[in-house]
């Protein structure tokens, strides 16, 4: 990945971050120093040099780094352990992988994919259908992949 421009962000944009991060605004404590970064990819914003948010469809979201941080209680869809190795490798998330799933989701959230035994982030996809169709179907594609332990967002080095 290469990078294209990298500056601080100027207060006013840092508080537009803060506001739409919500309650993942945690994750830029005061007085850190907060930078974006343009790739070939994505956009990124480095919390104190480290690649903590990533701004995807224009919304910014934590990187699966900065989700390990963070206890996922919401937006999220639970794979059994047989996903775990197709995850790993990008693939999106198939209805019969799904154990259980936030029935708030809605067709076009953004969700965290976590595993089934250690309630850890394995990707960040798009929902391709509801939550509560997520835990009922048991065929068809129910999460595009877009950010995946071991691509090229989580190799990411400054």
């Amino acid at each position: 990945m290469k990078i294209r421009k990298r500056y601080y962000l100027k207060k006013r944009k840092l508080k537009d971050l803060i506001k739409n991060l919500g309650e993942y605004s945690k994750l830029i404590p005061a007085k850190s120093k907060v930078e974006e970064i343009e790739t070939d990819l994505h956009h990124f914003i480095l919390v104190d040099g480290e690649p903590l948010i990533i701004i995807l469809d224009g919304e910014p979201l934590p990187t699966l780094k900065a989700a390990l941080k963070l206890e996922i209680d919401h937006q999220y869809a639970v794979v059994d352990m047989g996903a775990v190795k197709f995850m790993i490798k990008g693939a999106d998330v198939m209805s019969p992988g799904i154990v259980d799933a936030d029935r708030k989701l809605k067709k076009g959230d953004i969700v965290f994919v976590v595993d089934e035994q250690h309630k850890k982030p394995l990707a960040i996809g798009k929902c391709l259908i509801s939550g509560d169709e997520m835990i009922e179907n048991k065929k068809g594609k129910a999460i595009k992949n877009l950010h995946h332990i071991g691509d090229k967002i989580w190799d990411f080095r400054i």
